[in-house]
């Protein structure tokens, strides 16, 4: 006798579609009564080069064949390999592996503080940013400006004082001697998509290095590519001093970094540690990752995709009269008139014969996160659909 497999066992912690993905290939999803989705939300951009792409099931079968796991008490080389190339590409010169974006962001913040205590007198605070998002541990919340979650698992982790994004004289007024340091996404990803813009990335650098403080960016959702540069700061011509990475750098399997300065790093043995750190399957994907995304032909393509989509937004901003679009790279936004970004995401997957997957982190907004090597028909495709929808709802 069949069983059916049902959720009721899963924990609930969010309002899910009754729709059940069971393959994917590129930019589409099928689910399990066979009707295909465009995917413009690829996991809130992990899902780097779309679902189940050849390089990461060729690493993952050549690696499973050889060493799966080993106790990060030990060295293993796909670990050592990843780690040289992102210091490589990012001019920092250490890097410890995590599982997830959030334990990085919760490294970087450790790790701040740590070096807070030996040169700073003990400053741990660390400025961070209205309506910023940095993970779902205790200290990652916290650190987070997102409204609602001042209160949500109280009492806080202490040491967060918020400013503003783009306005550098709220940041230096919250300077004191307790502070350790600034941490930014260059694009709030869950705010709606907002980029730091480069004057400010600047002011920021500048402002830091002159206090004496470390300035930390967590790329977890815009880096590996996903703004056009392999990391999001650098089209500003920075350097920070650590860097947190996670999502696209795994591209579907969970891998997440932290990245410093060699001056930054003071961790002690048994400071920071983890089970699955530096774990060799996970390392082996997260190279066949970069290797692809690092190509100069690669990153052209996604400056491509990029300009088509956000002029291809912009043209419905017009036809549609909406209020207009942002973003960096294949991070974007379009903004709407009114509350009814639920309402066109839950109509998008309904479209017929094909769904659409859009994502909607504010009501009056859309957030398009495609696999980086979607295509021009792909890109053209979602345009389409979201003009039908558009013209639905308006």
């Amino acid at each position: 006798m069949t069983v059916a497999i049902t959720p009721d066992s899963l924990m609930w912690i969010a309002h899910r579609p009754d729709i059940v993905f069971t393959e994917g290939e590129g930019s589409w999803l099928r689910d399990r009564d066979g009707k295909r989705y465009l995917d413009f939300v690829q996991g809130w951009a992990v899902n780097s080069l779309g679902h189940c792409p050849p390089q990461m099931r060729d690493a993952l079968a050549a690696q499973a064949a050889k060493l799966v796991s080993v106790s990060p008490a030990f060295y293993n080389e796909p670990a050592m390999q990843l780690a040289q190339l992102l210091a490589q590409h990012s001019g920092l010169d250490k890097v410890f592996f995590t599982s997830t974006g959030a334990e990085a962001n919760e490294g970087a913040i450790k790790l701040a503080r740590k070096w807070g205590r030996m040169h700073r007198g003990g400053a741990f605070e660390i400025i961070t940013f209205d309506n910023s998002f940095h993970g779902r541990t205790l200290a990652t919340m916290s650190a987070s400006g997102k409204p609602g979650w001042d209160s949500l698992f109280a009492p806080q982790v202490p040491g967060f004082p918020k400013a503003q994004l783009n306005d550098i004289n709220s940041v230096e007024a919250l300077i004191t001697d307790n502070t350790v340091a600034v941490m930014l996404e260059p694009v709030q990803g869950e705010a709606g998509v907002i980029p730091a813009t480069y004057e400010f990335m600047q002011a920021l650098r500048e402002l830091t290095t002159v206090r004496g403080l470390l300035l930390v960016v967590d790329e977890v959702q815009s880096g590996m590519g996903r703004c056009s540069a392999l990391f999001a700061h650098q089209l500003s011509g920075i350097r920070p001093d650590i860097m947190t990475l996670g999502k696209g750098l795994g591209g579907g399997v969970p891998l997440g970094a932290l990245l410093a300065r060699e001056e930054v790093c003071c961790f002690e043995a048994g400071d920071q540690g983890g089970t699955y750190n530096g774990n060799p399957l996970m390392t082996a994907v997260g190279l066949a990752v970069l290797d692809t995304i690092a190509e100069p032909a690669f990153l052209a393509h996604i400056d491509a995709r990029a300009a088509q989509l956000a002029a291809g937004l912009q043209r419905l901003v017009e036809r549609h009269g909406l209020i207009g679009e942002r973003g960096e790279g294949l991070l974007r936004a379009l903004v709407l008139p009114g509350d009814v970004g639920a309402d066109i995401v839950s109509r998008a997957r309904e479209l017929a014969p094909e769904g659409l997957l859009l994502n909607a982190p504010r009501p009056n907004l859309l957030r398009f996160m495609p696999a980086l090597n979607v295509s021009e028909t792909e890109v053209e495709q979602m345009l389409e659909m979201l003009d039908e929808l558009l013209a639905r709802v308006g």
